[in-house]
């Protein structure tokens, strides 16, 4: 088959047996914006048919949306990867977790916005597990502050770094904790977020479809049209989605950052936390407005958990007399501990040469 894919329709032949590959070409070109034409389609199809003067081809047509159950129940092989849902991982989530859940909750005849924070609060309970374990190994990293800034201090000059480290990593040998325990659930997380960020612009059901003040939760709503394009990609529009989502985006750094523990040497990370909101302002200006709604609701759930999780469920004082319990105990080094600090030797050795 060959299809014309726009936004949410497309125009597709089918051919079961094929087309001939010797010769056929597709072209593609964007017009003008002058015009009430955007871009121009052509394809150039060869068949393999024997000479005949009453000559056949059979060949079906869709014209149609770009719905992925509508597109599956054509029965056309792989007609459904006309929706561009991620690859790997990130498209296995949307076509067998979000996009069974988001037609399920349409069934409700819902309101497009409710459904997207009925979905939004569903992932997050989900993710509330590997949320909770992110949060208390970076409880218990805090837990450590004393003792971390206790070596900052016996080696603070930059060429102690390699000794320093040594010195912390034994720190987390003796009291059981990982410095990496806090970045696996975070990676877990990840591919839900960039599903989201392929589902919602693929999903015709919120075209034309309202909530708040967006008109169409397809395209960016805008409260503000300016009399002149801001650079970077910002456009002449305010989205009053984008703002927020972005200003969240930022409280939740800001709180994230608080309970992260501090390391020294790493002051470009810190500045980037706080970049990264300001380039989502600019990246998702023109991005559908469910996307930023979507990130707004994350946002704000991310926050409220975070607070309850700290506020009940995480003692940092029960936390740091059990870490002291641990740095108590005699601990064997795993072979990788070792692995490390041999490499960090010989780092040492050849800088002495």
């Amino acid at each position: 088959w060959v299809a014309f894919k726009q936004d949410f329709f497309t125009l597709a032949m089918v051919k079961p047996d094929g087309f001939r590959s010797n010769g056929s070409e597709i072209a593609i070109a964007t017009l003008p914006p002058t015009g009430t034409h955007t871009k121009h389609y052509a394809a150039r199809l060869f068949f393999d048919v024997p000479p005949s003067p009453n000559a056949s081809l059979s060949m079906d047509l869709y014209m149609g949306p770009n719905h992925f159950s509508t597109l599956r129940r054509t029965d056309i092989p792989e007609f459904e990867r006309i929706i561009d849902l991620g690859w790997g991982i990130f498209g296995w989530v949307n076509r067998f977790i979000v996009i069974p859940v988001f037609n399920f909750l349409g069934q409700f005849k819902l309101s497009y916005g409710i459904i997207i924070l009925v979905l939004t609060i569903a992932i997050k309970l989900v993710l509330m597990p590997i949320a909770f374990r992110n949060q208390k190994s970076s409880a218990r990293m805090r837990a450590l502050k004393p003792e971390i800034e206790a070596i900052n201090k016996k080696f603070p000059n930059p060429d102690d770094m390699m000794k320093r480290n040594q010195a912390n990593m034994e720190l987390y040998r003796k009291a059981g904790v990982s410095p990496m325990a806090g970045c696996v659930p975070m990676l877990l997380q990840m591919p839900i977020l960039y599903a989201m960020f392929r589902f919602f612009p693929a999903s015709i059901e919120l075209r034309q479809q309202s909530f708040l003040w967006a008109d169409d939760l397809s395209s960016y709503d805008s409260i503000a049209t300016l009399p002149f394009d801001i650079p970077l990609g910002y456009g002449n529009h305010v989205s009053l989605f984008t703002i927020l989502m972005a200003a969240s985006t930022m409280i939740y750094t800001l709180i994230s950052s608080k309970q992260m523990p501090q390391q020294q040497g790493m002051p470009s990370m810190k500045i980037m936390m706080y970049i990264f909101p300001v380039m989502m302002l600019f990246f998702m200006n023109s991005l559908p407005a469910g996307l930023s709604y979507y990130y707004l609701l994350a946002n704000l759930i991310s926050i409220m958990q975070m607070t309850l999780l700290g506020k009940f469920f995480i003692n940092e004082g029960k936390l740091r007399e059990e870490l002291l319990v641990n740095m108590s105990k005699p601990k064997k080094k795993s072979k990788w501990q070792l692995r490390i600090e041999e490499m960090q030797k010989q780092q040492q050795t050849a800088r002495k040469r």
